[in-house]
């Protein structure tokens, strides 16, 4: 069977751009919530118990160092393979890959804990799709874009991983 391309996956899943990079589509929102007062005070408000969606990066749109406030996990499902990069809170750097090659390192999935800084890359091919699941659930409140000078100087050891994944 021929590997399908990004423009395909783009097309049939209705992916749009994404505000840090690539392209995506939420696929589930879950109906029931959890009340703020029962989550820890790093959220604003009540949150559904878990999204998910569809994320597609490309050679040419990678996804930029941003952290969100919920551990993600990232699900493969197509294409080559790809690097995580985390920055840890207390400033420790991993790179993570993703993808079908187990043999060469990949993981089907990879989980990113709770304020950690992460980009990603396709490294193998010219697109990855993968799964976002969040719990609790993803809002754009939650998400953080980096801010490339702050990001420097909270982490000057990674300057130049830090330049390629952010926006000047």
């Amino acid at each position: 069977m021929k590997e399908k391309s990004a423009n395909y996956w783009i097309e049939q899943l209705q992916l749009q751009a994404h505000p840090e990079g690539g392209f995506f589509n939420e696929t589930y929102r879950s109906k029931e919530k959890v009340n703020k007062s029962d989550l820890p005070d790093r959220y604003q408000s009540d949150r559904v118990f878990g999204t998910s969606i569809y994320f597609l990066l490309t050679t040419e749109s990678v996804s930029n160092f941003h952290r969100l406030n919920s551990d993600e996990i990232w699900h493969y499902h197509q294409g080559g393979s790809g690097v995580i990069h985390m920055i840890s809170p207390e400033g420790n750097l991993s790179s993570k890959r993703i993808g079908s090659d187990i043999s060469a390192g990949d993981s089907l999935q990879v989980t990113i804990p709770r304020d950690h800084w992460f980009a990603a890359e396709v490294v193998e091919e010219d697109y990855i799709l993968v799964g976002c699941t969040v719990s609790p659930g993803f809002e754009f409140q939650d998400f953080e874009l980096a801010d490339r000078a702050q990001l420097v100087s909270n982490f000057a050891d990674f300057s130049a991983l830090i330049e390629r994944f952010t926006r000047g």
